[in-house]
């Protein structure tokens, strides 16, 4: 199974105010922007702002709908050690953008982001 990466559709609503984009989904897009081939070797989702967000409700609890969030294909090693993934309905997944960026050029091969 694939990566599965989820963020937020640009343009939303929210409280009245918008349009919107999502300030952590934005540099996760910017990586999939600088490094196409990505979309080839995980899939990438977009969902509605509005809550509940299914997909992740399904696969990762109600607690877990923020995002961006990275769901880890199964069985999928990482190549970092160091990186820490979440834990939930015995999938693993990162929810933090830094996180996800810093997975994504790990696993893939890609070059690192400066801090």
């Amino acid at each position: 199974m694939k990566d599965q990466l989820y963020l937020l559709r640009p343009g939303f609503m929210n409280a009245g105010m918008g349009p919107l984009y999502c300030s952590d989904s934005a540099p996760v897009e910017g990586v999939l922007s600088f490094f196409p081939q990505l979309r080839n070797l995980i899939d990438v989702h977009y969902l509605e702002f509005p809550r509940p967000r299914a997909p992740l409700v399904k696969a990762l609890g109600e607690q877990n709908q923020s995002l961006p969030v990275l769901i880890v294909g199964k069985d999928r090693m990482l190549k970092d050690p160091e990186l820490e993934p979440s834990q939930a309905n015995g999938v693993q997944f990162f929810a933090q953008e830094k996180q996800i960026r810093h997975y994504l050029s790990t696993q893939y091969n890609l070059p690192q982001a400066t801090e």
